[in-house]
């Protein structure tokens, strides 16, 4: 069993920076693939970005690409969305998923989930 806690969320203006980082228990963050999904209200949870269990391979949402960067380090058990250039239609709350092998757009193939954590972009 594998518990995710994902932090860093908040109120922030269009166009500056965030870093969300997602925690998970135990010692075997390394053998895990991740990703982030964003929910917004009244729509569906959609893939944001992926990471293979090493690091080496992403896999991003065109929504994203160019300003979303995910990354990881197994050192510290951590996983992380550094978001720039925040927009409005970002608001959601972000997740962080944890599967086997599986860093693609599919939710249903991720085994673990975080409770979420909220980020508004407004002005």
């Amino acid at each position: 069993q594998v518990q995710l806690v994902e932090s860093g969320g908040g109120l922030v203006q269009p166009g500056v920076s965030l870093r969300l980082s997602c925690a998970p228990s135990g010692r075997t963050f390394s053998t895990y693939a991740m990703a982030w999904f964003r929910q917004a209200p009244g729509k569906e949870r959609e893939f944001v970005a992926g990471i293979s269990r090493g690091g080496g391979r992403t896999n991003y949402a065109d929504s994203v690409k160019g300003r979303f960067t995910i990354s990881r380090d197994n050192a510290k058990n951590t996983l992380y969305l550094q978001m720039n250039s925040l927009k409005p239609e970002d608001t959601a709350v972000y997740y962080c998923a944890a599967s086997i092998a599986y860093y693609g757009d599919y939710p249903r193939n991720y085994d673990y989930w975080g409770q979420g954590t909220q980020v508004t972009v407004s002005s």
